[in-house]
């Protein structure tokens, strides 16, 4: 029985023009509203559970949109929830398989057999190309979700949430290096990234790996072991300087800071911490701790880093007996180019012919190289091989709650210049004999406010 009222429903089987026109719009419906086709030709109890989900999912999107441009730091905090992103999960998949259920049945209803020839060819393709995107669509959308979740449980694992002191928050930022040579990981560059907390302005303090006698923080159990500075009567390792404080405790003291790992952090790292804080006369709320070994495969998963290199460098770390590096190995030629992560990881590591000082200037050069190629489309592109040498490459205590404040400030970073001090002889600093009043003296005026507190009234 046919129904010329309602010609989608009741279509005249007998007339290949009307059953295409009729394909052609439970298609297009079908992709534009999915759950319309059964609502106007199909079962309307489907028809009706399919729009609806549709209009709720609309519904989520819009007010992620609307939350993401109103509240950046809440959208991202919430993004990045392990339990919201178990749920996104869910729900992308929910959806997904419900959209190939409602495009099989609207391939069931266009009834193919009775349109025409040409066109049951171009409906087809239409209607696979459609659901190929929506499901690879969906499937790229619960991997970024599950690599995510994943990725940042694993490496924000801090619990304490701490508030800004003098208006900065401040983090010790470690490049790790682990070698065949050495016992157990040491220290290869030193840093603090202090940034204003009202306006996001940076300024980083390089602190060289072999300065010497740091003071350790009143109240650190270090303080004790050398009242005098560390290393002033000899320490336990074969050198004395400040990289040497973390591979110390790790080996021979963790004893002394017993809750650093269920804190999220380690022992040496809260060494480090220590005398960093007594050196530069700051408090460090945070530490992010880079291993320079897997350095390379961070480089090499966001397609390379672009390096303008102003002179020649060999890459080895052997001298002959003037002091000199030999001839007969790769080099680094001056000029702009594009580093992979083995030659990128050479160059921020490379000693011979050069100078620590120079060799701090070129790991920040790479640094901030590879923050210029953390743009979204780059990371989104390469999300899972980034997301996972990402968690190979670093550690911090920064806890998951604090992750979207802290993106939303780096935003607010990129956009002003950063300022930067090194703790060099350029500067009027002896590593080897530093006056650490001076010091301190230097940090407090680099990290001056950019602009004057309100009172409290």
């Amino acid at each position: 029985m046919t129904n010329a009222s309602s010609p989608v429903r009741y279509p005249n089987t007998r007339s290949p023009e009307v059953m295409t026109r009729r394909a052609w719009v439970l298609v297009v419906l079908n992709i534009l509203i999915p759950g319309s086709a059964q609502l106007l030709a199909g079962s309307r109890r489907l028809g009706r559970f399919g729009v609806g989900s549709t209009f709720v999912l609309w519904g989520l999107i819009a007010i992620g949109a609307l939350v993401y441009f109103l509240g950046r730091t809440a959208f991202i905090t919430i993004a990045t929830n392990s339990f919201a992103l178990w749920v996104l999960q869910g729900v992308i998949i929910f959806y997904v398989v419900l959209w190939v259920v409602l495009t099989l049945d609207t391939l069931r209803l266009v009834r193919f057999v009775n349109v025409e020839g040409n066109a049951r060819i171009f409906v087809a393709v239409l209607s696979v190309a459609a659901l190929l995107v929506v499901a690879g669509t969906g499937a790229y959308a619960v991997m970024i979700a599950g690599t995510t979740r994943s990725t940042v449980g694993e490496v924000f694992a801090g619990t304490t949430i701490e508030p800004p002191v003098d208006g900065r928050y401040n983090i010790l930022l470690l490049g790790g290096d682990a070698g065949p040579d050495r016992d157990g990981l040491r220290p290869d560059s030193i840093s603090v990234v202090s940034v204003e907390a009202s306006t996001g302005k940076a300024t980083i303090i390089g602190v060289p790996r072999n300065m010497e006698d740091v003071p350790f923080v009143e109240g650190s159990p270090l303080a004790a072991e050398y009242p005098d500075g560390y290393g002033l009567n000899g320490c336990q390792v074969d050198v004395c300087l400040i990289n040497s404080i973390y591979t110390e405790v790790e080996l021979y003291s963790p004893d002394l800071y017993p809750d650093a790992v269920a804190n999220g952090s380690q022992p040496g790292i809260e060494a480090m911490r220590d005398a960093v804080e007594g050196t530069l006369g700051i408090t460090i709320q945070y530490y992010a701790l880079i291993d320079m070994q897997g350095f390379a495969d961070l480089i090499d998963a966001l397609g390379g880093v672009t390096i303008d290199v102003a002179h020649r460098l060999p890459i080895t770390d052997e001298v002959d007996e003037n002091g000199q590096p030999y001839t007969d190995v790769p080099w680094i030629e001056p000029g702009v180019q594009l580093m992979n992560g083995g030659i990128a990881l050479a160059y921020a590591r490379i000693r011979a012919g050069t100078t620590d000082y120079e060799r701090m200037g070129r790991q920040r050069q790479v640094q901030e190289a590879i923050l210029q190629q953390f743009d979204p489309a780059n990371v989104l592109t390469k999300f899972q091989a980034v997301a996972q040498a990402g968690a190979q490459v670093v550690s911090t205590d920064i806890p998951q709650s604090m992750l979207g404040y802290f993106v939303e400030l780096a935003g607010k970073s990129r956009a002003l210049p950063v300022d930067t001090l090194d703790l060099v002889p350029d500067n009027g600093v002896d590593p080897e004999y530093p006056d650490f009043d001076y010091i301190r003296q230097l940090v407090a005026e680099a990290l001056a406010p950019t602009v004057e507190e309100t009172p409290a009234p």
